[in-house]
């Protein structure tokens, strides 16, 4: 690491801060934490801000004029959007990247930083990921559309840091879940989408519980507390070009993942898998000895933030609907 202590500590207090995203999930957890540091908060959802409108999206900035700036929570939607709809995926992700990228140099920000996910790693790269693999090999072809955009906008960073000395970081996280999370049954990722279907299985007394791809492959997941826990201190006490992971640094096998599901929803019966559904990569996690070497890691155990998802969805289940991505 190259860390410029120069820009470092960038305490958040008093300062104005962007939030940006698609989504609920981690833009919520992340203003819950922020309104711990007595910032002011400025929320830009889909709700109040098209984020692939450029026209719109530099006016929010002159608006508000932010001092600092997290783009998280682009569009991602699981394997099967990336099968079925890749140049939304491509089109979309880009035009919100380098339009909010690019808003906050105009807008001279003085510190922004891009969270991407894991899955912009190789797909035959060394386990666990270190962040000198990226660019180092092909993508898993299941992830290919999110990963391109997700490289731009980390090159982006680089080379508006390079060029023009922006104090731009980047983030890549790996799974993350949590309350507000995706429930839909087609574009919701793993623990979401098991949640619900164990969850229905479970009401509608039914006997078995369908499962996509075999179960086998190892993945990591981050409670999205856990995530804007992170996010929060890289951007007081971070600033390098080079990206730097976020995660847990553990992997458990999707089977393993259903059974604690299974066990925190109650349902006993029985968990088919349907192995006609990509599996993806055989194993993925993160190496996250550098944000540990800062003095960050991980607080809440799996199980633990999947029950509090749970919970949550069972509070909220008459009011989750399909959640299509555009």
């Amino acid at each position: 690491m190259d860390i410029d202590t120069k820009r470092i500590p960038f305490l958040l207090e008093e300062k104005k801060v962007m939030v940006c995203g698609f989504g609920d999930m981690i833009r919520d957890a992340l203003k819950d934490k922020l309104e711990q540091t007595n910032c002011i908060i400025i929320d830009a959802d889909e709700k109040n801000l098209d984020l692939t409108n450029q026209e719109d999206v530099f006016a929010f900035f002159k608006k508000y004029s932010p001092d600092a700036v997290f783009a998280v929570e682009t569009k991602f939607g699981g394997n099967f959007a990336s099968q079925t709809m890749p140049a939304d995926l491509l089109f979309r992700n880009l035009m919100m990247i380098t339009n909010v990228i690019h808003a906050a140099y105009n807008n001279d920000v003085k510190k922004l930083l891009f969270m991407g996910y894991s899955s912009v790693y190789p797909k035959d790269a060394k386990q666990p990921m270190v962040e000198d693999a990226l660019l180092t090999g092909p993508f898993d072809k299941v992830n290919e559309p999110y990963a391109v955009a997700t490289l731009c906008g980390l090159k982006l960073c680089q080379f508006y840091r390079k060029q023009f000395g922006s104090d731009f970081i980047s983030v890549m996280a790996t799974n993350v879940f949590g309350p507000k999370d995706n429930f839909d049954l087609t574009y919701g990722s793993v623990i979401p989408s098991v949640i619900r279907r164990a969850y229905e299985a479970k009401a509608n007394n039914k006997q078995e519980l369908e499962v996509w791809g075999t179960g086998a492959p190892k993945r990591e997941f981050i409670y999205s507390e856990d995530l804007a826990d992170a996010l929060c201190f890289l951007m007081e006490r971070y600033s390098d070009a080079d990206p730097i992971n976020v995660g847990t640094g553990e992997a458990l096998s999707i089977a393993e993942i259903v059974e604690k599901i299974t066990e925190v929803v109650g349902f006993s019966g029985k968990v088919n898998y349907d192995k006609s559904k990509l599996d993806g990569m055989p194993i993925k996690v993160c190496d996250i000895s550098k944000i540990k070497a800062l003095g960050w890691e991980p607080k809440k155990d799996l199980k633990i933030g999947i029950l509090k998802t749970y919970n949550w969805f069972v509070q909220n289940y008459e009011q989750i609907t399909e959640q299509k991505l555009w």
